[in-house]
């Protein structure tokens, strides 16, 4: 029972959780926040669907990245520990697990067909698709490697698991609404990444990994970082000016939350020109998390 439970711990480990749970809140957020907006009722299947889905997709990606970098990830001091470099696991055994993973999200994706519409489920299955590609051969095989711009094309799949949940729900503002939400995880996915690299930069030279904030100087890393920052909080005001059927979908709410917040992340980011240091850094990198987190939180507090 004691080897069962262990071996359980090191698959659960191979999917990165702590990246998945955000991911997994940012699709609730956009199926609650669709589902509010136009009166709505979600089934407890299509909950299920999504929430599994979109854990079981995110955990794929993870799983898969971790097989394809098993080579660099052995040498870096940061990622020597997991379960693949450390012998905890077998290469091959976590490929086939990473893409049986894909398979079961494909196929919840593909059941919210049968608990909502057809339609619903076909988007749902596409952006599913389109997460797992753009993250899996966009981002890990083919740019991040070979471009420091890797982060960019790379990060659209972090908007997937948003859009996955707003579509779920509903095709109304999919393309205003939903795309604002998805967007709102696209814009703050570079400043969090940079942010980590900056800190681990001597690690991803190491293995040439061509980072951007790794590959520039500290002085121009710094600047932007404080750059994406500043774009990221001032696109996070937008839903507050999205309105549906002459109403706005947030109020006061969000914005002040969006606002606090936002200064917040620009102040810190500031210290990281100020001192373009590992500890400046990896403080933002730290609270770029809770800084999603609680923008999503005051979209669903004000949706309702």
């Amino acid at each position: 029972m004691g080897k069962s439970k262990s071996l359980i711990k090191v698959y659960y480990e191979l999917t990165k959780p702590r990246i998945w749970y955000l991911l997994v809140f940012t699709s609730f957020g956009a199926a609650l926040t669709a589902s509010n907006t136009y009166n709505i009722e979600v089934s407890p299947y299509t909950w299920g669907l999504i929430l599994c889905g979109v854990a079981s997709g995110s955990a794929a990606a993870n799983t898969l990245t971790n097989y394809r970098d098993r080579d660099i990830d052995s040498i870096m001091e940061r990622t020597k520990n997991r379960p693949i470099p450390s012998n905890r696991i077998t290469p091959l055994n976590a490929r086939n697990f990473g893409l049986i993973l894909v398979l079961i999200s494909m196929i919840l994706a593909a059941l919210i067909s049968y608990t909502t519409s057809i339609i619903n489920g076909i988007l749902a299955i596409v952006f599913m698709a389109f997460g797992l590609f753009d993250n899996i051969i966009v981002y890990s095989y083919l740019l991040k490697r070979k471009s420091k711009w890797n982060i960019i094309l790379g990060g659209f799949s972090g908007a997937a698991p948003a859009m996955i949940g707003y579509s779920a729900v509903t095709v109304e503002g999919l393309f205003e609404l939903g795309a604002i939400i998805g967007g709102l995880v696209f814009i703050w996915i570079p400043m969090h990444i940079w942010a980590l690299a900056l800190h681990y930069k001597k690690d991803y030279n190491s293995v040439n990994i061509p980072m951007l904030t790794a590959v520039i100087s500290e002085k121009l890393s710094s600047r932007v970082i404080s750059l994406t920052t500043i774009i990221m909080v001032l696109f996070s005001l937008f839903p507050f000016f999205v309105k549906v059927d002459g109403h706005a979908v947030v109020g006061l709410v969000y914005l002040y939350t969006a606002i606090i917040s936002g200064i917040i992340m620009m102040i810190i980011s500031i210290m990281v020109i100020i001192e373009p240091f590992e500890t400046k850094s990896w403080l933002l990198f730290k609270f770029s998390n809770p800084y999603l987190a609680v923008l999503f939180i005051a979209l669903i507090l004000d949706s309702m």
